[in-house]
Parts: C-alpha cells; sequence; structure tokens
C-alpha cells in the first residue's frame, strides 16, 4: 500500500481546521484537490477517516487513531528535515580540526572560540599530530581541515595565509637572562635548548640554527618526543631553555617566564595557514573558512 506523504498533510490539516475548506485556504490548495488527496487516502486505507457534514468534518473512530500516528510522523519528519537543512547551511553537523600547537591562547584558540559561538550545534572535533599525519588524514577525509606553521604551499589541497605569532624564549625563573624585558639572539649562543622532535619543533630548530650557528659550529640542544606544555615543564625543572610561539603563553608552571626573542628587524615572528581539500562539501568547513577570511583578509598588493 503506497500513501502520499502530501495526503497525510491534507488530512492533519482537515483535523486541524475541522472543515476541507478551511484546511485548503490554509495550505492555499484548492478544496476539490485537497477533497480528491483525502478520498484517495481513504480508498488506499480502506476506511473513511472523516464524517462529512454541511457543518464541517469530524474524524472517525478509526480515523482518529489514524491521524494522531499520522500527526507523528508528520513531526518527525520536519525535525529531520530541519536538522538535515541545518546541516547543508553549516549550522549544524560536525567540523574536524587538526593541528600541532597550543591551544591556551593566541589565534586559534580564539578562532575555535568565536566558532563554537556563531556555530553552537557544529560539534567540534580536534586532533593535534604531526603535520604528515594531519595531511593524510586530510588526503583521505579523516579531517576537514588543518592548521600549521609556515606559509602557504603547493603540495595538495587548497591553503590559506592566517595569522604570525611571536616567539618566545621560555627559561627558568632563576636564569640570568630572566632579569632582561626582551632577549637578543645573541644572547642565547651559548644557552643549552630543550625541543621536542614533534611539530612544530623540527621547524622552531631550523630558526634557531639559521639564528645561531655559524659554520663550523652546532647547536646545543636536548631532544624530547613531547608535547610543547611538557616541554615547559622541563624548561621549569632547570633541565635547559625552548622556543615556543605566542599561543603557548597560556598555561606558565611555576619557575618559568618567558621573554620575547628579538633581532634586528624587531620581534621574530612564524607564520600559521590553513589547508584543506577543495572535494570537501562539508558546510560547516565552508563556515569555518569564510570566518578565517574575515578575521585573516588576504594582504593587498
Amino acid at each position: 500500500m503506497s500513501i502520499e506523504l502530501k495526503h497525510l498533510r491534507y488530512a492533519d490539516a482537515a483535523i486541524q481546521h475541522g472543515s476541507f475548506r478551511k484546511a485548503a485556504d490554509a495550505l492555499g490548495l484548492k478544496q476539490s484537490n485537497l477533497s480528491r488527496g483525502i478520498r484517495t487516502l481513504e480508498e488506499r486505507l480502506g476506511y473513511r477517516l472523516f464524517e462529512r457534514s454541511n457543518g464541517g468534518v469530524q474524524p472517525t473512530l478509526a480515523g482518529r487513531d489514524f491521524l494522531q500516528s499520522a500527526r507523528r510522523i508528520l513531526s518527525d519528519l520536519q525535525t529531520i528535515v530541519g536538522a538535515a537543512n541545518a546541516v547543508a547551511r553549516g549550522t549544524a553537523g560536525r567540523l574536524r580540526l587538526g593541528f600541532y600547537t597550543s591551544l591556551s591562547a593566541g589565534n586559534l584558540r580564539n578562532t575555535l572560540c568565536d566558532y563554537a559561538r556563531r556555530f553552537p550545534d557544529v560539534h567540534i572535533s580536534a586532533l593535534e599530530d604531526a603535520r604528515s599525519r594531519l595531511f593524510a588524514d586530510l588526503r583521505s577525509g579523516a579531517l576537514d581541515i588543518a592548521i600549521v606553521t609556515g606559509e602557504p604551499g603547493a603540495e595538495f589541497g587548497t591553503s590559506m595565509a592566517l595569522w604570525s605569532e611571536r616567539i618566545l624564549i621560555a627559561l627558568p625563573d632563576s636564569h640570568s637572562l630572566a632579569a632582561k624585558d626582551a632577549l637578543t639572539w645573541a644572547d642565547l649562543k651559548r644557552e643549552r635548548f630543550v625541543l621536542s622532535l614533534r611539530d612544530p619543533g623540527p621547524e622552531i630548530e631550523a630558526i634557531l640554527i639559521a639564528k645561531l650557528v655559524t659554520p663550523g659550529e652546532s647547536l646545543d640542544v636536548d631532544h624530547h618526543d613531547v608535547s610543547a606544555e611538557s616541554l615547559k615543564s622541563l624548561v621549569s625543572a632547570g633541565r635547559g631553555i625552548t622556543v615556543v610561539c605566542e599561543s603557548c603563553m597560556g598555561s606558565v608552571p611555576s619557575g618559568m617566564v618567558f621573554r620575547e626573542a628579538r633581532d634586528g628587524n624587531g620581534s621574530t615572528r612564524v607564520g600559521f595557514c590553513a589547508y584543506w581539500m577543495p572535494a570537501n562539501e562539508n558546510a560547516a568547513l565552508r563556515n569555518f573558512v569564510q570566518m578565517l577570511e574575515e578575521r585573516c583578509p588576504p594582504l593587498q598588493p
């Protein structure tokens, strides 16, 4: 038995208004079309849904039970359609985001907070991992977008430049350099560094080598397979000093301070960029990228 959804709506409107004419007006239909649709529904059910009279219509006993169930079906369908429309608009659903820098402060944290305020029904699923793993997950569809350090490249997909953050030196508060408000790279020539093997550790080490190492020299560094937060704990324990992005300033272990690293051009900074796959049709991603464009408009030539 095949029942058309529109006929259920006709019958539901008729029971609400108590009249085929009023129901047809409410639905913007001709009364004859609505009556014909309800008659078709009754024929397919094999029993009458309504008692007709000059004063209007009343549901039969069987019709009352059927129409109560039909109303629940229509209500559930409206909920399903509304939820699907929200996902299609990007106001609901899921956004899967990858990164490897701290969320304790900085632009990435502020961006996620802003997005959550604008789209509270979108669930943000975050993954902290190495750059290579994030890119692999983008290709496979396990991630929608990855935010990493560096300048946009042509590795794959679509990319855009975002913000930049200051490079900061984390050192024990008992260190002689802690008395200075800001540090030059020359101040750091003879220091022992603790660096992470995880991203963005290799990129930070490259910056240190460019700033501190001359031909015939090497960098005094201990490598650890730990997060940036754990590196700060090593610094506070006196194991050395480290270099972090500005976004790490949100949490400061006891016994550790941050100092800005400067050169002749002022603050040393590292850039961030976003990558996503152009074939990704997730509307929540589209809204997130649009928000990034609002927060980080492209530089004019």
